[in-house]
């Protein structure tokens, strides 16, 4: 049965609950509804490596992420948009967020230049020069058709002067306003502003009214997890959340471990994503209810006891840690397989667990509870 159109419900956030500064609530899509805190696995071209996107579905994800660089590279938003759009391209009929590209131009592009007008780059695959502008950017994603849509920003690194950081926000700001007049709003479809700034509370304040002011369907912080320990972020993170609208989600971008999911929900954050579960899974590092446990180590090499007897994730409770010790030394794609399962699925856990919490009124004592499963550390090697 096809949907119609008035049958698709409007973009919208919903707050159900808090507890201090941590918000429970959903975001309402035309591909369905977000439930928050959310943890969104990253499927930069189009797929969350190694893993099917029903298997993904299951362990609770409400959405995922797409990358508006590496899509317009290849295979191309025309092509995409020509195919069915990306819900259809990856056969995942949820809702997606797609970032704007700035950030994968600044840090992958080979030659670049930022003027007013937009970045001129060349393309890491094969040299080709591109020019991406707050309206292409806003384009791009309208032909890949994702749910929450980014506006393009520049992203500098930490640490940095104080003229560089307020160039960058203030020109981010300016594109803010273009990507804000770009965006075709389809009922069902929202659009972000990006809180740039650096390290700089007051620059971050500045940003974030010129946001408001400007009015935006959500709000992110960008600039974050580029190089500043963690203390700088949460300070950051903790003077900017309040001079945010309460009724519109929050977005971390790129972040990020644990740790740094949960003290973030802390200060007021909603949304996140990042690379680490997948890449670490590649890479024979697992993320448990016990903290890391790096299948690299010699000691699992004899240990016939899975990663977490308790868990609901069958990569985590069926297969031993001689196996996954045995995958992820020879290289075979099945141990990169089962560990970014076993990663996702604890992400997924994790975001799940806080969202309880904090419908309970007992977010503190459940991250106490967390953290004091993360500090006991790993089952002793046999």
């Amino acid at each position: 049965m096809t949907t119609l159109p008035d049958e698709i419900p409007a973009f919208g956030f919903e707050l159900h609950a808090t507890d201090g500064m941590a918000r429970r609530g959903t975001v309402t899509t035309a591909h369905g509804a977000i439930r928050t805190p959310a943890f969104m696995p990253v499927g930069t071209q189009a797929t969350v490596k190694t893993m099917y996107p029903e298997q993904v579905r299951a362990l609770g994800a409400d959405v995922v992420l797409g990358n508006t660089y590496h899509l317009m590279l290849r295979p191309g938003a025309e092509r995409v948009a020509s195919l069915g759009g990306l819900h259809t391209f990856m056969n995942w009929p949820h809702p997606i967020l797609t970032d704007s590209g700035g950030f994968q131009v600044m840090s992958l592009s080979k030659l670049r230049k930022v003027t007013e007008k937009a970045v001129t780059f060349q393309s890491h695959l094969d040299g080709r020069r591109y020019e991406l502008s707050p309206e292409r950017s806003l384009e791009i994603q309208g032909l890949l058709g994702s749910n929450i849509q980014m506006q393009l920003d520049e992203c500098v690194s930490l640490p940095n002067t104080r003229p560089e950081i307020d160039r960058a926000m203030r020109l981010s700001l300016r594109w803010a306003e273009r990507s804000k007049r770009a965006f075709f709003g389809k009922r069902g479809h929202g659009i972000f502003g990006i809180v740039q700034g650096g390290d700089l509370e007051d620059l971050r304040l500045e940003s974030a009214k010129g946001l408001v002011d400007i009015g935006f369907d959500g709000y992110a912080l960008g600039g974050l997890a580029v190089g500043e320990p963690q203390e700088v972020m949460l300070r950051v993170i903790q003077a900017t959340t309040p001079a945010l609208p309460a009724d519109r989600p929050r977005y971390l971008m790129g972040v990020g471990t644990p740790d740094d999911l949960i003290e973030s929900v802390a200060r007021g954050i909603d949304m996140f994503d990042c690379v680490m579960p997948t890449r670490a899974g590649r890479h024979g590092l697992a993320y448990t209810r016990r903290g890391k446990v790096n299948l690299r180590n010699a000691r699992h090499a004899d240990d016939p006891r899975p990663l977490d007897e308790e868990s609901d994730c069958p990569a985590a409770r069926d297969y031993s840690r001689a196996y996954l010790h045995h995958l992820v030394r020879t290289g075979e794609a099945l141990g990169a397989m089962l560990l970014t399962w076993v990663n996702l699925a604890y992400y997924q856990d994790l975001m799940a667990g806080i969202r309880r919490s904090i419908e309970e009124g007992r977010f503190e004592a459940h991250k106490a509870e967390v953290k004091a499963g993360w500090a006991a550390g790993d089952i002793p090697a046999l």
